[in-house]
């Protein structure tokens, strides 16, 4: 698979994640999370950068630059669910330290 043809892949991925972010379809967003990173895997794992055409440089640019507003779509999805998960984690965090520290009361 040309290089190309792999951000047109990643690219609708990427739009993918966007829509399952926005349905807060967390285990949807993973696995294709996870697709996304093996095609990126194979972008770095390349040989020489093969010379592309004006036209094919626009194009990956454009494709490029999807997938980034892409990627700011499903953070805009993703950071407050992260957020309440860092706090509830937090909260038990705090109340396990503090029997810890004062003991279990009855």
């Amino acid at each position: 698979m040309s290089a190309l043809a792999l951000y047109e892949s990643m690219s609708d991925l990427s739009g993918q994640m966007a829509d399952a972010a926005g349905a807060c379809d967390w285990d949807r967003l993973a696995a294709l999370e996870k697709d996304c990173a093996g095609l990126a895997r194979r972008l770095d794992g390349g040989a020489e950068p093969i010379a592309l055409s004006d036209g094919e440089k626009a194009r990956k640019r454009e494709l490029i630059l999807k997938i980034l507003d892409d990627d700011a779509e499903v953070r805009r999805h993703t950071e407050p669910w992260l957020e309440q998960v860092r706090q509830f984690l937090g909260s038990g965090a705090r109340e396990r330290n503090v029997r810890r520290a004062y003991g279990a009361r009855p």
